[in-house]
């Protein structure tokens, strides 16, 4: 019975947030709170805004697109603040239809759905609230009523500019149904909905010779001709185009740059000046945001074309690339995958990570650094230190390029090849390697792939294997330690000592017997050849990690096992080798002895328990990691 509480609920909430009154009492709503005569543009800001702001290193991060949107702050922040703020102060910006432009499955269609849907709420809410003049099929704003010459005044008075003019319909209305006397007209609470095609509309061109333009601004009812006797009468005038049903609201202009032109210059019209032609009658006010989403080729032949000259200054182009994030591009493979009926498989650590790697390394463009490589590129992107690179590199990275993103492998290829792993295996369970697996035979039936971009995408593969290869060797070692990020701590905290008393010429005290004894050249040295410091280099990368305990203390941070990337994987590559050949013994055995097989049903349980694995996976990744150690 709870749905039906709930739906029962949901009415009763409906019932509740309905309002009607008269224009008198509207404006008494408007002097209480002036934010419920906002433009559309504004209201579109306003609940974005509502919605939550996370300021992080100078830059804006906006709640509202974060269930779905991941790894495109930066652009978000540039539509936002250069489209959506400017144009809710009423700066020209707001005369342009917004053009979203990026590759296919970026991002483009989701933000509109996200704006569509988050307006559908948004006028549920007291600070979204959005009125009407009752009966309008354009869902008027009621300040049109107006009169022209005492708009000034209401200025004056309210603090609101008043822009557009009363439909013919409202003024035909204003005479018979009112008597001229606009105190009296009836104002509604109105909720937008695309279903009812209440301030949302969504157009789609269809084949250019069968569309009719009244798709857009609606058309003569010729059946009430006879009743109302004019085709100029209002009355026998259909206001059902998307335009029309779009106002105080949005209006998705789907494909636009394939549209025929007639369509399009219908737009100039609304974009610079607020108002558009239908029908025989002077031009009809509209307040929408109308916007549009296109490819990068799209746009480049339409802006070639010297006939769109005019719209070229009406539109004002964002673009929306891919995700470069490897960590972002994960969820959004998990967010995909959650949508879909694939949530009973599971897909074992690293893997779709492992996809994500290949995914971005396709987007990325090759530093033009000669110090830096894709690899250290792709995880300064994501975020991870890199030893000798700063915030400042990864700005610089950035801006070699004006196009990084808008080429590459998209996320529903991904999704699609992790489908075809999943029904190729009858057991359901995938690793990483039956994903890169499914990525490279899918890559021969990529139609938009050149033979050139087939052969790089082959190489990322490999790269991207081989980072697997070392975390999956990683994530053994941990499993094989029982207590892995406390024998690293303790190893660490041995070599720390051992080279503070090496750099300061000291002794180290014998913790069992308390004699003096010498910095251990052994231990150190053993650590320092798993990441190829050399005898002659010894001291200085010494002498350097005791500078950055020094820097960490001043800034009264502690030293851990994380503050040092190179010493972090000299301290892991230690603990691996010295522990490389239980490893290898234990998982390429094909008959263990009571003692190994006690060893390997341990390291599984904890690859379950504490690592995310189940079985099948546990014992795929050992037999694996096992296979990469007998090489």
């Amino acid at each position: 019975m709870s749905i039906i509480h709930k739906i029962r609920e949901f009415r009763e909430e409906e019932e509740n947030l309905k309002w009607r009154g008269t224009f008198r009492e509207y404006l008494e709503l408007v002097r209480e709170n002036p934010h419920i005569a906002q433009t559309a543009h504004s209201r579109v800001y306003n609940m974005i805004k509502d919605a939550g702001v996370i300021e992080r290193d100078s830059h804006k991060m906006y709640k509202f697109f974060g269930k779905d949107i991941f790894g495109l702050e930066e652009a978000l922040e540039k539509l936002i603040e250069e489209y959506f703020h400017s144009a809710a102060r009423r700066l020209d910006v707001r005369k342009r239809i917004l053009l979203l432009m990026g590759p296919v499955s970026g991002g483009k269609s989701t933000i509109v759905t996200m704006l569509k849907r988050g307006l559908e709420q948004y006028s549920r809410t007291d600070a979204g609230a959005v009125y009407a003049i009752e009966g309008c099929p354009m869902h008027e704003d009621p300040l049109h009523l107006i009169p022209p010459h005492l708009r000034d005044e209401f200025k004056h008075e309210y603090g609101i500019k008043i822009e557009g003019h009363l439909s013919p319909l409202n003024v035909m209305r204003l005479e018979k149904e009112f008597d001229n006397r606009i105190e009296n007209v009836m104002i509604e609470r109105i909720f937008f909905s695309e279903d009812k095609r209440v301030g949302i509309g969504t157009f789609s061109p269809s084949d250019p010779k069968s569309q009719d333009i009244a798709d857009l601004t609606g058309s003569i009812d010729f059946s009430t001709i006879a009743q109302y006797g004019s085709e100029s009468d209002p009355r026998a005038y259909r206001f059902d185009g998307e335009l029309n049903k779009a106002n105080r609201g949005m209006m998705e202009f789907q494909e636009m740059l394939k549209c025929d032109e007639k369509f399009l210059w219908h737009l100039l019209s609304l974009t610079q000046e607020g108002n558009f032609k239908a029908g025989r009658f002077a031009l009809i006010s509209a307040d929408e945001l109308i916007v549009a989403h296109t490819n990068e080729a799209e746009y480049k032949s339409f802006i070639s074309n010297k006939k769109n000259e005019a719209l070229h200054s009406r539109i004002i182009v964002m673009k929306v690339p891919y995700n470069l994030k490897v960590s972002e591009e994960e969820r959004i493979y998990e967010k995909m995958i959650k949508d879909s009926d694939m949530g009973h498989v599971h897909i074992a650590p690293h893997a779709l990570r492992t996809a994500a790697v290949f995914s971005i390394l396709t987007r990325l463009k090759e530093p033009k650094k000669q110090t830096i490589d894709l690899i250290k590129k792709l995880k300064l992107y994501d975020g991870e230190e890199i030893e000798g690179f700063k915030e400042q590199d990864i700005d610089e990275l950035k801006k070699e390029f004006h196009d990084e993103g808008m080429n590459g492998i998209d996320p529903r290829y991904v999704i699609n090849r992790i489908s075809s792993a999943i029904i190729r295996k009858e057991v359901h369970s995938i690793n990483a390697l039956d994903v890169l697996r499914s990525l490279k035979d899918g890559l021969d039936q990529h139609a938009s792939i050149s033979k050139e971009d087939k052969e790089r995408y082959m190489d990322f593969i490999s790269v991207a294997r081989k980072q697997y290869d070392d975390a999956a060797k990683r994530e053994v070692q941990k499993a094989f330690v029982y207590s892995y990020e406390e024998s690293a701590k303790t190893l660490m905290d041995n070599y720390l000592d051992n080279v503070e008393a090496y750099c300061n010429k000291n002794k180290l005290m014998d913790p069992l017997t308390g004699e003096e004894m010498s910095p251990d050249e052994k231990l150190m040295r053993s650590i320092e050849e798993q990441i190829g410091i050399s005898e002659n280099a010894k001291r200085a990368f010494r002498e350097e990690i005791l500078i950055r305990i020094s820097a960490y203390a001043r800034k009264g941070k502690k030293f851990n096992y994380n503050s040092h990337e190179r010493l972090k994987e000299a301290i892991q590559k230690k603990l691996f080798a010295d522990l490389k050949d239980v490893v290898k013994i234990t998982t390429s055995t094909k008959t263990p002895d009571e003692s190994q097989l006690k060893k390997v049903n341990e390291v599984i349980a904890r690859l379950i328990d504490e690592h995310g694995y189940n079985s099948v996976s546990a014992n795929d990744l050992l037999r694996y990691v096992g296979s990469l150690l007998n090489r």
